[in-house]
C-alpha cells in the first residue's frame, strides 16, 4: 500500500508537509527494492537492501528529531503511531552501545544460534579473522557495533571499507529523489553533506547519515527557512 493511501483521510500534524516528499521517496525506493530482480542473488541477500533503506529512512527522522531538534514531538509521535517511523529502532539508537544498530532483528536472540545476538554486534577488532567482513544473513550488516561505523551508519555489505573510496557510493546505496523537498527544493536541503551521489543515481542524491551543526554556516537561505519552519512546531523535545 502506498504511503498516500495509507494516510488518506488522516490529518497530519504541522510540519509533515516539509518532509512528506522525502519520506515518500524512501517508501518508493523500498517498493522498488521489494520488486527488484532476484536472479543471481542468494536467497539470504534478497532483503539486505530493504533493511538498509529502512535504516536510512528512520535515521533521517531520528536526526531531525534528536540531532537537529527541528521535528515536533507531536509530529514524531504521529509518525511512530502511523508506522511511518520505527519507534523501537529509534529508541534503541538513544541507548549507549546501540547508537548505530542496523535492525531490531540483530538483537533478537531467538533469531540466532545459541540464543545470542547477531555477529554484527561484535566489534570488528574482537572477531576471528574469518568473520571480520562477513555480513549478517538477515540484514546485510557487517558491523553496527559502536565505534565501527562508516559515514555515520553501520558497515553494510556494500559500504566502501577503503577510506579513499569513501566518496564512491554504490549503485544500491540509499538515495533521495531529486526535488523531494517542499517547493521543489532538493531533499538534501534538510541535512548536512553526504559523500555525494552514487555512480548511477542519476538526479538522485544520498541523504546524510547525521547532521552537523557546523554546516549551518554554508546553509542556503531557503534551507534555513525550511528548518525554521519545522522549529516552530518544536515542543516537548527531549
Amino acid at each position: 500500500m502506498s504511503l498516500k493511501r495509507k494516510l488518506k483521510g488522516k490529518k497530519p500534524p504541522e510540519g509533515w508537509e516539509l518532509i512528506e516528499e522525502v519520506i515518500e521517496d524512501f517508501e518508493q525506493q523500498l517498493k522498488e527494492a521489494v520488486n527488484e530482480e532476484h536472479e543471481g542473488k542468494r536467497k539470504t541477500e534478497l532483503t539486505w537492501k530493504i533493511h538498509r533503506l529502512h535504516w536510512e529512512k528512520n535515521r533521517f527522522i531520528f536526526d531531525l528529531m534528536y540531532q537537529r531538534k527541528v521535528l515536533s514531538r507531536e509530529l514524531f509521535d504521529w509518525l511512530v503511531r502511523e508506522k511511518v517511523a520505527d519507534g523501537a529502532l529509534i529508541a534503541k539508537w538513544r541507548k549507549p552501545g546501540y547508537e548505530i544498530l542496523c535492525s531490531m532483528l540483530a538483537i533478537q536472540k531467538g533469531n540466532h544460534n545459541f540464543g545470542t545476538t547477531s555477529h554484527c554486534r561484535v566489534p570488528l577488532r574482537a572477531r576471528a579473522k574469518q568473520q571480520r567482513i562477513t555480513a549478517d544473513v538477515q540484514t546485510g550488516c557487517i558491523s553496527c557495533a559502536s565505534g565501527d561505523g562508516k559515514f555515520g551508519g553501520p558497515v553494510w555489505w556494500n559500504t566502501p571499507l577503503d577510506e579513499e573510496d569513501g566518496a564512491k557510493l554504490e549503485e544500491n546505496r540509499t538515495t533521495w529523489g531529486q526535488g523531494a523537498g517542499a517547493g521543489g527544493a532538493p531533499p538534501e536541503d534538510l541535512g548536512g553533506p553526504g559523500p555525494g551521489p552514487g555512480p548511477s543515481s542519476g538526479s538522485r542524491k544520498r541523504p546524510p547519515s547525521d547532521f552537523d551543526a557546523e554546516d549551518d554556516e554554508d546553509m542556503p537561505a531557503e534551507v534555513r527557512a525550511r528548518l525554521d519552519a519545522l522549529k516552530k512546531g518544536n515542543k516537548g523535545l527531549d
